[in-house]
This record gives structure tokens, C-alpha cells and sequence, in this order.
């Protein structure tokens, strides 16, 4: 986790979670469901690993001894029952073993727990809108705003380049949080690694995922389906609050 805390020198930065200079791995988690794709990860490279290995060592081992040189008379061997049934009920064995937990994790990406608060997210050609339909102010009117990205000539001190947003989407922590996503003129994806979130926007259609996060910080995402010639340029920022807090940005947000 790149950790920029609030200073004296940078007042407006908060703890953040982005992607780091020849980052190979995931981010930090920050939600149940990101711990559980980390964690199913780490158990299917234990496998990956174990069988490439296994077979690395069979091939460069009967290359070795099957060589011609080492054995002149071809083998006649054509059919071997034991074997076979081992090299079928092995790897059928090791895909029960990898289906329980990847299932169970489906399943919790799909499940939507009495959500508090909705955020409907909307794409387009190139900037996110975010409505909180949940809210609404005495003209009747729900709180909806657009999130640009800052150019990079208006970045301050310790921003990052092609990922600040001039509005970032605000959510309080340890809140169940429903997220309807949606686009009003092409394919887009909204995704954020740290949130293991990653949800198609399809014009004419409503998606939805959850989300339950457990620590404040920002979280920094992008656009993950190719949606045009800018789509390198609408990034997306989630800021995680406290529920306090989150009650007064509500709030100063129905005044405005």
C-alpha cells in the first residue's frame, strides 16, 4: 500500500491505495471480497506451482532417458491402465479441491446484503456520474454529481497522474453498500483493484455489486473495458470515511 499521510505538507491527501512503480502484486486488500480473490490466488499457485514443476521434471526426464543415443530400441509400450487412471483422477481431484472455495467466492461476489445506502454509477464518453438516490434535498432532487479527471496541469503536490478526480465518489466504512452500474453511450467497466470490484456498464442495462469496506482511504481505479479514443482517461476515485464524516458530506451535499 502506498501510504501518503496527511501532513503539514500535503493537507489535502489521505491515505491512499494505488498502484505502485513495478508492482507485480495486488494492492492491499480493503474489503472481504478482495481478501478472498487474494486468498484463492495464493491457493491456485501452490497447484501451478506444484504441477509445473511435476511436469517440468517428467518431460526434461523422459527427453533424458528416450533420447536416441541413451535408448536405440524405441520403446512398444502402448497402453498403461494404472497410469492412466492416475493422470485422470489426479488433476479431476485437484479441480474438486480448487472449485469449493472459488464457488463460495462467486457466490459472495453476487450477494447483495441489505445495502444502506445505493450509488448508482454512470458511464460515459469520458467521465463518470454518480447519483445517491437514497437522498434528497427539499426541491425533491436526489444528490448527483460528475467525476472528471484533473488534468495534469492542475494536479497539486502528491497527486497522482491520470488518476485524481475533481469529485471523488464518497462512502462511509463498515456499511454495506450496494453499486448500480450502468452506461449512457458505450461498453465501459467500472473496477478498483483495492475494492476487488470490477462491474461491466452496458447502456440499457443496470448491474450491480457490493461493497464492504473495512478501513478509510482512498481508492484509486479506472475505466476496464476499451470505450473509446479517451478511455485511458476517466479515472475513478472511491473515498472511504468514516460514518460521521460521511453524514456531513451527505449533508453539505442537500444544501448546496
Amino acid at each position: 500500500m502506498n501510504n501518503t499521510l496527511k501532513s503539514t505538507l500535503y493537507p489535502n491527501i489521505a491515505i491512499t491505495d494505488s498502484a505502485e512503480s513495478w508492482q507485480l502484486g495486488f494492492q492491499d486488500p480493503a474489503t472481504p471480497i478482495m481478501e478472498g480473490i487474494i486468498n484463492l490466488h495464493h491457493d491456485l499457485m501452490f497447484f501451478i506451482c506444484v504441477i509445473s514443476v511435476f511436469v517440468s521434471w517428467m518431460l526434461g526426464r523422459t527427453l533424458w532417458h528416450f533420447e536416441q543415443s541413451q535408448n536405440s530400441v524405441p520403446s512398444s509400450l502402448t497402453h498403461g491402465t494404472l497410469i492412466e487412471m492416475i493422470w485422470t483422477i489426479t488433476p479431476a481431484f485437484i479441480l474438486l479441491v480448487i472449485a469449493v472455495p472459488s464457488f463460495s467466492l462467486l457466490y459472495a461476489m453476487d450477494e447483495i446484503i441489505s445495502p444502506a445506502i445505493t450509488v448508482k454509477t454512470l458511464g460515459h464518453q469520458w467521465y463518470w456520474s454518480y447519483e445517491y438516490s437514497d437522498y434528497f434535498d427539499e426541491n425533491n432532487e436526489s444528490v448527483n454529481y460528475d467525476s472528471y479527471m484533473i488534468p495534469e496541469e492542475d494536479l497539486q503536490m502528491g497527486q497522482y497522474r491520470l488518476l485524481e478526480v475533481d469529485n471523488r465518489m464518497v462512502i462511509p466504512t463498515n456499511t454495506h453498500i450496494r453499486i448500480i452500474v450502468t452506461a449512457a453511450d458505450v461498453l465501459h467497466s467500472w473496477a478498483v483493484p483495492a475494492l476487488g470490484v470490477k462491474c461491466d456498464a452496458i447502456p440499457g442495462r443496470l448491474n450491480q455489486t457490493s461493497l464492504f469496506v473495512k478501513r478509510e482511504g482512498l481508492y484509486y481505479g479506472q475505466c476496464s473495458e476499451i470505450c473509446g479514443i479517451n478511455h485511458g482517461f476517466m479515472p475513478i476515485v472511491v473515498e472511504a470515511t468514516s460514518l460521521p464524516d460521511y453524514v456531513s458530506w451527505i449533508s453539505n451535499k442537500l444544501s448546496e
